[in-house]
């Protein structure tokens, strides 16, 4: 039967997390916001309470955790930090393409020390000339005569990259073969030729560290490589279906703290003697947070239950990622528009908000690739 009720695990799941936002993440966010600051404390906290890397494997020492369970994590960080919640994502993002093609040895050795340990992987697919284009890629792997290879390339926008301890990526062994070139790889941060660049300064979301990272002669052992040789476009594009939901999450959570922010606020605020949520203006604005919100919370959630089912359809993850995204956007345009003058200001958090939400809308394939995504399945019948 059809059944929209969560576990009593999930419940605890989004209870936890929800306690932990509020006496953890809302207090520092703004000024880890300010100072540009990523806040370990937070992360270290979060990894003890079990909110980071909940999905993997148990068999590596993980919690086994579902897509499901991760995005209601995620939807409640984000609530409180956009930047925290990204950063906690990433770390599963960077997980991933070991969890999509990586053999057991590889897992053992790199998925079970991310459940023991806290530390963060970052994924390392984008190129300054290579954003969603991922066949486009430039970093060049070099067969060694004897075994081993070595890799040369500049990775950008890369999440958590500056207090990563390992990153997973994927490089051409070809570049005329294009996608079929592509190849997966994990490497050490403390490889020989491994370097971060600077760190990004950014319109939002500014408690997540994002940096280049730079390959120059890095000496990759052959049982570094993920899968086969010139498989990794397809770890890619199987990595992101299952990571997409999560983006639905975030973006839930955002647009949630958008309509109790502007609810809260309409409530207080008075104008021509009577409180602004007595305006049918300001009602429209937020019946429409209201529909945007449990849209995006069914989106996300059913790419999610796809995902967990093993259901290959790249469009619903797509189609969440670019709903939700494009919704938490409106939404914290219409908190600002509410709060008027005040939400302009750094009194209020809609204008952080406002900041933190358009990066949903380009990280892990813009809006307008989910839409060609989205037109693609549709057009190929």
């Amino acid at each position: 039967m059809f059944n929209f009720a969560l576990s009593d695990e999930q419940q605890q799941l989004i209870d936890t997390a929800r306690k932990f936002t509020a006496d953890t993440i809302i207090p520092v966010a703004g000024e880890c916001d300010e100072e540009e600051r990523f806040p370990t404390e937070v992360f270290e906290a979060a990894f003890e309470l079990g909110l980071m890397n909940v999905e993997l494997p148990e068999d590596v020492g993980g919690l086994g955790f579902g897509t499901i369970e991760g995005c209601l994590i995620a939807e409640e960080l984000a609530y409180g930090c956009a930047a925290i919640a990204t950063s906690v994502m990433c770390n599963h993002l960077g997980a991933l393409p070991l969890m999509v093609g990586g053999n057991d040895a590889q897992k053992q050795r790199w998925l079970g020390d991310m459940a023991e340990n806290f530390g963060f992987i970052s994924y390392a697919c984008s190129e300054p000339d290579a954003g969603s284009d991922v066949a486009g890629m430039k970093s060049r792997l070099t067969k060694k005569e004897g075994g081993g290879w070595v890799l040369n390339g500049q990775k950008r926008w890369i999440t958590n990259a500056g207090h990563a301890k390992a990153y997973t990526g994927f490089a051409t062994i070809d570049p005329s073969l294009k996608h079929k070139g592509i190849t997966a790889f994990v490497v050490d941060r403390d490889t020989p030729g491994v370097s971060v660049g600077r760190k990004e300064k950014k319109l939002g979301q500014r408690a997540s560290d994002t940096c280049d990272v730079l390959f120059e002669d890095v000496e990759i052992p052959d049982e570094n490589i993920i899968g086969e040789p010139g498989q990794g476009f397809y770890v890619a594009m199987e990595v992101f279906d299952k990571s997409r939901p999560m983006i639905g999450a975030c973006a839930a959570g955002l647009i949630r703290r958008c309509l109790e922010e502007s609810t809260k606020y309409a409530l207080e605020r008075k104008t021509f003697g009577v409180p602004i949520a007595n305006h049918q203006a300001i009602q429209m604005i937020l019946a429409d947070m209201a529909i945007a919100y449990e849209a995006a919370r069914l989106l996300y959630l059913k790419a999610a239950w796809e995902v967990d089912e093993g259901i290959k359809r790249s469009i619903t993850s797509s189609l969440a990622k670019c709903f939700s995204a494009d919704a938490a956007v409106k939404a914290a345009t219409d908190a600002v528009q509410v709060f008027g003058g005040y939400g302009y200001t750094r009194e209020y958090p809609v204008e952080k908000l406002y900041r933190d939400a358009k990066l949903l809308q380009i990280y892990e394939g813009t809006s307008q690739v989910q839409r060609m995504v989205i037109a693609r399945n549709l057009l190929r019948g």
